[in-house]
């Protein structure tokens, strides 16, 4: 039973592309309102000069070395870090022709090459495109993927490198102000790339639906190489800049520190120009670029479902469009609860910081509730019919709100349970600080229990979610639920961005040679970011199980399997590589991270060794050497990673068949988030505790401090080998989840007909 939607299609067809333009135009103002921050020497006007110079005066600004000096540092971050990503998109752009050749050869095949219509997979009464059109649209969907990837996390990366310095000058005036640009920023990049991914989609389902016309399970079964695109480019993004950024923070971090007792981001320390790239390279464009993959992944899982559905069937446009409906209200949505952060309540004191952070995703969640809501009673018909597994089950609109909520209140869950292993507010982190009293060894052992222990309630949150959204709707309930995780995209973007740019403005402040006051309030700033880039990660981590479950129903629709029986050894030896997958795949990054960070190590030893002067800050350091050991080694280093995760589906596909397939799937899923949630809580949580006990706020952290004690020496070696672990194995491993699950559903139909050679032969 369907009755037609509230919203008419005409409706839908101004919405979406209204709302990505809307938070386009916000991004942009954004953007504007930060660049009034000068970076240059000029007088400021009249009107304003009494009320500048004051404030000049009790800070002793009145320096022009020092904005000088800050131009320049920013000028030589920014430069190294677009030097790196195109070096990167260079290499990267060579795989992905490659790989969209493999995808045209074997979608095409499938039929043999053929141009004449077949039947439907899932409506054999209906006569489908032929195969081969599937393959060049699938083709073409899967560049225009890569690029809009690309594009996100480069342009994240340029206005990271651009409001750095900016925040570093306006913490002169106070730690508000400096709050406000480096949140301004990280607005910029969350708005313009759920914006883009949305409209971007929307353009590609309107330009194919010319060709494809009434045949819609086509049309979505090609749409699906969008995500596949995404994924490919932020895994690349991720693994290469998380080894550049972690080799310089290493290396900095052992000779600079530990050895030779000199304060992060001295200007004295040759790695630290690299190691402020790496905060741009790895944590905005790799991160812009993986949440842009979930969003574009979980959009298309949804898409697929829905087209063998009951809205795919009946050419319900509306209903078909209910996944970009609710990014499209999650745009305006973050784009109210933005304003609170910046101009309702602004920031005055650095106690006030982590809780506007915090409230950033409290309120986007209340407001996203009352946005699904809406969108459910107006885009869907009260009673319709989703595809599962073979048979069409009836579904109600009020059990689609709750699928799509139940997955927002889940992201906001992992966030805060994030928030309480990784924040030195809580006692996880002060413990672990605590134990530094007695050495590097116990502190290792009490961060690697937080981590573990970390991972309980976010996984109760994940299964539940996926038990209350499969009960309702099936695998479309799975796939909208990450979608809601995923829905205040911007806002979480911008929490997380925030925390790179404080983190280099710290380090712009130390290296200008700015006061201690002032580098005192870029650190209250970085350490609230360490804390929000935790929780993204959470939320990253969280989307990325519910996504690849989604996408794993819709290939085994798909692939036409009945049932995955676990029992059958085919499909148990899947499970048994699969669950093992996650683990050889961190262990490539790690290692990569440890023999970049060698090199680092070897190279600031010898600048300290053998150029005369540089601990007495009379000469320069050699920079540009450091910078090239990072860039050489991550993109020599990102390449086995990368191929381990394309290639498993295939080598399996071809090879083992859809079941097999089907294990690993399930078992690199099962295994994948366990370990992802833990790396990354760890390395949050050992980074907390050395700024705990860096910053001496409380008397327990001044027992323990102050910089240079043997505490805070056992401190620096946990954070250092919590690098890795939360910034280049934990973060890609979700990228590895999902995109083993979207690769499998893009080759699905090549693996249903011509996979599993091995049992075909005996």
């Amino acid at each position: 039973m369907v009755t037609s939607t509230i919203l008419s299609d005409l409706g839908t067809e101004i919405l979406i592309p209204a709302c990505a333009l809307v938070g386009i135009l916000f991004s942009l103002l954004q953007w504007f309102l930060v660049s009034k921050v000068s970076l240059s020497l000029d007088k400021p006007d009249a009107k304003h000069a009494f009320t500048e110079s004051l404030i000049e005066e009790e800070e002793g600004v009145n320096d022009h070395n020092v904005v000088q000096k800050c131009a320049e540092i920013q000028n030589a971050i920014s430069e190294g870090a677009t030097s790196f990503l195109f070096t990167e998109y260079q290499y990267v752009g060579i795989f992905m022709i490659a790989f969209a050749v493999l995808i045209f050869v074997f979608l095409g095949s499938v039929e043999g090459f053929s141009t004449s219509y077949q039947q439907c997979t899932y409506d054999t009464t209906k006569m489908c495109k032929p195969a081969l059109f599937t393959a060049v649209f699938s083709t073409v969907s899967f560049i225009l993927g890569a690029i809009t990837s690309v594009i996100s996390g480069f342009l994240g990366m340029k206005i990271a490198t651009y409001a750095n310095a900016r925040t570093t000058l306006e913490a002169r005036k106070g730690v508000g102000k400096a709050f406000i640009v480096a949140f301004r920023s990280g607005a910029v990049m969350g708005f313009l790339l759920a914006a883009n991914g949305l409209l971007v989609l929307y353009i590609t389902i309107n330009v194919f639906k010319m060709y494809y016309g009434d045949d819609w399970e086509g049309l979505f079964e090609a749409i699906t190489g969008y995500g596949l695109g995404g994924s490919s480019m932020a895994l690349f993004g991720r693994v290469g800049g998380g080894i550049y950024t972690k080799a310089a923070d290493v290396g900095a971090d052992l000779v600079g520190k530990v050895e030779r007792n000199i304060p992060e981001d001295d200007p004295r320390n040759p790695a630290v120009i690299a190691d402020n790239v790496g905060d741009n390279v790895g944590d905005i464009a790799g991160m812009g670029s993986d949440l842009f993959g979930s969003y574009a992944e979980s959009s298309c899982a949804a898409l697929v479902v829905a087209s063998i559905s009951s809205f795919g069937n009946n050419h319900d446009f509306t209903a078909m469009m209910y996944p970009l409906l609710i990014s499209s209200v999650g745009i305006l949505v973050c784009l109210i609860t933005t304003l609170f952060a910046t101009d309702i309540f602004e920031v005055k004191t650095v106690k006030e910081i982590e809780p506007s952070l915090k409230n950033q995703l409290i309120i986007s969640t209340f407001l996203m509730t009352i946005g699904i809501a809406l969108v459910s009673w107006i885009a869907l018909p009260y009673s319709f019919t989703i595809f599962n597994f073979g048979v069409q089950k009836e579904v109600k609109n009020w059990q689609l709100f709750l699928c799509v909520g139940v997955g927002l209140w889940a992201g906001l869950i992992i966030g805060f349970v994030t928030e309480y292993y990784t924040s030195n507010a809580y006692s996880p982190v002060k413990d672990v600080a605590d134990s530094c009293r007695t050495g590097a060894a116990t502190n290792v052992i009490f961060g690697l229990a937080l981590g573990y222990k970390s991972v309980i309630i976010p996984i109760f949150a994940i299964a539940i979610s996926i038990f209350v959204s499969f009960s309702f709707a099936a695998m479309y309930g799975i796939a909208v639920a990450a979608l809601g995780m995923l829905s205040t995209i911007a806002t979480g973007l911008a929490i997380d961005a925030y925390g790179p740019i404080s983190d280099n403005a710290g380090g712009i402040a130390e290296m200008a040679g700015m006061s201690h006051r002032i580098r005192e309030r870029t650190d209250a700033l970085d350490a609230a970011g360490n804390t929000t880039a935790a929780i993204g990660k959470g939320f990253a981590i969280g989307s990325a199980a519910l996504v690849s479950l989604a996408l794993f129903g819709a290939f085994v629709s798909r692939a036409e399997i009945t049932t995955v029986d676990v029992l059958t050894p085919k499909v148990f030896i899947g499970l048994l590589v699969g669950a093992m997958l996650p683990y050889w795949f961190s262990a490539m990054t790690m290692k990569s991270v440890g023999k970049a960070a060698l090199s680092m190590v070897e190279e600031v030893r010898r600048q300290f060794n053998t150029i005369p002067g540089l601990m007495e800050g009379t000469a320069k350091p050699d920079y540009a050497t450091c910078v090239k050991i990072s860039t050489d080694a991550s993109i020599k280093e990102m390449i086995p990673p990368g191929a381990l995760v394309m290639l498993t589906p295939l080598i399996v596909g071809i090879f083992f068949g859809v079941e097999t397939l089907s294990g690993v799937l399930a078992g690199s899923l099962v295994s994948g988030v366990q370990i992802a949630i833990s790396a990354s809580n760890t390395g949050g949580a050992w980074d907390n505790a050395k700024k705990y006990i860096e910053a001496g706020a409380s008397e327990h952290a001044r027992t323990l401090g102050p910089k240079g004690s043997d505490a805070h020496k056992a401190a620096v070696i946990g954070d250092t080998v919590g690098d890795p672990l939360k910034d280049t194995s934990g973060p890609s491993l979700n990228i590895l989840i999902k995109l083993m699950a979207v690769e499998s559903l893009v080759f699905a139909p090549f693996f249903a007909t011509h996979g599993g050679l091995l049992f075909k032969i005996f």
